[in-house]
């Protein structure tokens, strides 16, 4: 089929200015690709010589799609910051490509970026003791696998497609993220002021050549090689292979924002997640452990993924966790822990079970609570549909499962920067439509791309 060119968008367009706890990031700066500090990439040597501890570099420009695992990746590019992850155990391509890590060190000023929405394969990018970063126009894709080593709990790989850590003023806008083995994007170690806007996170599509779809044909012709898929498929169970398709296709995890139970860095943590799309997202959107969170102009669509959960009933899910097997489909939106807060705002829910929650540990425990709250947002459960606050009267956005704890920031009273919500009832179309969230949308120059502004 012929390529389609993503449809010419005006430049000066104030909704896409850098907004949320990064404001003030500049990354690599507005640079020329003239200068030496400007390094534009085209394959994994490339990419591991810019990304060098102490490269200087500024602006990394990906001129075009990149595999990167480690199997696939030149001897020469086999260096740092590249190393080999967790080898695949069950998925056909990635046992044959590998994945590879990316450790990205002590950068101060730096902007990854593509100006046509390249996509990233088989990598997991962690950031490190970096600060002013900027990551826009990316696609990252094919870093999960099904999970038979840790009985489908997903507690072995750990491939995140990007884990900030110990760093802070980091901005990731314009990013679609396909399923993954882990989380998506992870912030942890006490890093603050971060920003992720008008992205997509994706479940798999479930087409017939999809990513989930080839890893259950792979299985399909070899039961015998994977006792949870065979046991599944069994009488025992019943389920077809179209069953375990749709329940296997959604994403488990969205954003873990502090990793460590009660560690004293995590009250440093503050993102800001606004007109990002979460579809078919089981959980984490975000989960925060202290510190605090602002959500605003998200959607999260899980019609598909309620529809896939209708698929299991009580009887399998009976016989499944007999086993000691994990298979089925979480339903948390947003949730707060361990004194955190998270505010929720102008924001569009569809078929979440558990939208807001405070506590995931021990509900009468009050230091595993945190603060969260919702202000004029769509919330929708197998049709029926409420839009208001989740202290409205009989809000079923209202926190559980523990004693609400009354929203305030931490270590602030208000918001230390400005922004603008829009309406929720279109949002969901705005952040489909082809300028909307995710990468390949905007049909920009590197000059625009390397901007944080673009007010007129």
């Amino acid at each position: 089929m012929p390529t389609v060119s993503p449809t010419p968008t005006p430049v000066q367009v104030s909704e896409y200015d850098l907004a949320g706890f990064a404001t003030g990031t500049t990354g690599g700066g507005n640079i020329q690709e003239t200068s030496p500090l400007y390094k534009k990439v085209y394959s994994a040597e490339d990419l591991a010589t810019a990304l060098r501890k102490g490269s200087k570099i500024k602006v990394i420009e990906i001129m075009n799609d990149l595999d990167l695992g480690w199997n696939e990746i030149s001897d020469a590019a086999k260096i740092s910051p590249f190393s080999a992850h967790n080898s695949a155990l069950t998925h056909p391509v990635l046992i044959e490509t590998g994945v590879s890590k990316v450790s990205i060190d002590n950068f101060d000023g730096l902007t990854i970026f593509s100006a046509k929405g390249a996509t990233i394969k088989h990598a997991a990018f962690t950031f490190k003791r970096s600060s002013n970063v900027i990551i826009r126009n990316l696609e990252f894709d094919e870093l999960w696998e099904w999970d038979e080593a840790t009985k489908g709990n997903y507690d072995k790989n750990d491939w995140d497609y990007i884990t900030i850590e110990n760093s802070n003023n980091v901005w990731i806008d314009h990013c679609t993220f396909n399923k993954s083995y882990d989380g998506v994007v992870d912030v942890k170690k006490g890093s603050n002021g971060v920003t992720i806007s008008w992205s997509s996170f994706l479940g798999d599509d479930r087409n017939a050549n999809s990513w989930v779809t080839q890893q259950i044909n792979a299985m399909e012709a070899n039961k015998a090689a994977y006792p949870m898929y065979a046991y599944l498929r069994s009488s025992s169970v019943g389920l077809s292979k179209d069953d375990i398709i749709a329940i296997a296709a959604s994403q488990k995890k969205g954003h873990l924002i502090g990793a460590t139970e009660f560690a004293a860095d995590n009250a440093l943590l503050s993102v800001t997640l606004h007109h990002n799309y979460y579809k078919d997202i089981q959980d984490r959107m975000p989960r925060l452990r202290s510190g605090n969170a602002h959500a605003y102009n998200i959607v999260m669509d899980n019609e598909d993924t309620r529809l896939a959960k209708k698929r299991l009933t009580s009887a399998m899910e009976k016989a499944i966790s007999s086993k000691g097997y994990h298979f089925g489909v979480t339903s948390n939106g947003a949730i707060s822990t361990e004194g955190g807060a998270v505010l929720l705002e102008s924001s569009v829910i569809i078929d979440v079970v558990n939208p807001l929650r405070n506590n995931q540990v021990d509900a009468s425990n009050s230091k595993y609570t945190g603060a969260i709250a919702a202000l004029d947002t769509i919330y929708s459960l197998d049709g029926a549909t409420f839009r208001g606050d989740s202290t409205s009267k009989n809000s079923p956005l209202s926190p559980a499962p523990a004693a609400v704890k009354a929203f305030a920031w931490n270590g602030f009273t208000t918001l230390p920067y400005s922004y603008t919500s829009d309406d929720p009832a279109s949002l969901k179309s705005r952040l489909t439509a082809v300028d909307g969230s995710g990468a390949g949308k905007l049909s920009w120059s590197n000059e625009e791309w390397l901007k944080t502004s673009y007010s007129n």
